[in-house]
């Protein structure tokens, strides 16, 4: 429970008296609690809140690192699965259409299903999600301002240079210290 963030509190609680995001916790505690070598998780975030789901997300990501579990992931939700996978698998009508890295499955669609499921015209978007911060931090430069984290996706990243209106943000690593620059401008070439 504790791996998952939960109070031991929470053990004394009927399922009715958690909030969604505990309850999904909880099942996931459980699971684990038998030490499987494979992590079969159906829509696991499908009935939660936009804020709530997306925590969730960072603590399965934070999960699978830390005990290095195979976890098969079934979900509709496109931008889910490139945030969370190493692997995808597409199906349709029960066969599968094409499996492979998220990078290949949006840059070279086997056929028009492929290409339509992930649709054109977000691609820009959707391939920003699948780098990081980090790889494109220009180390030898600094800026003022409030930092974006080096883990953070290029596709997040996006959204704070559009709500701040600037073009470039200072970049701090992991521990917090200034690491370098991002412009807005690598964005967009990137994209």
């Amino acid at each position: 429970m504790a791996l998952l963030g939960l109070e031991s509190n929470l053990r004394e609680r009927y399922p009715h008296q958690l909030s969604g995001g505990q309850q999904q916790r909880v099942g996931v505690a459980r699971a684990l609690a038998a030490d499987p070598q494979v992590l079969l998780m159906d829509e696991p975030f499908g009935a939660l809140d936009p804020v709530t789901r997306g925590a969730l997300q960072q603590e399965m990501t934070r999960i699978h690192r830390l005990l290095g579990r195979t976890i098969v992931l079934v979900t509709h939700d496109i931008d889910e699965a490139l945030r969370l996978a190493e692997h995808l698998v597409l199906m349709d009508h029960g066969e599968v259409v094409q499996q492979g890295n998220p990078l290949t499955m949006l840059t070279r669609p086997a056929n028009d299903f492929v290409r339509q499921f992930f649709g054109r015209s977000e691609l820009g978007v959707r391939l920003l999600s699948l780098r990081s911060v980090a790889d494109y931090v220009r180390r030898e430069e600094r800026a003022e301002g409030e930092a974006l984290a080096e883990e953070m996706t290029l596709r997040d990243a996006l959204s704070l240079f559009v709500a701040r209106g600037c073009e470039v943000l200072p970049v701090v690593n992991t521990q917090g210290q200034p690491s370098g620059t991002l412009h807005f401008q690598d964005l967009l070439v990137e994209a």
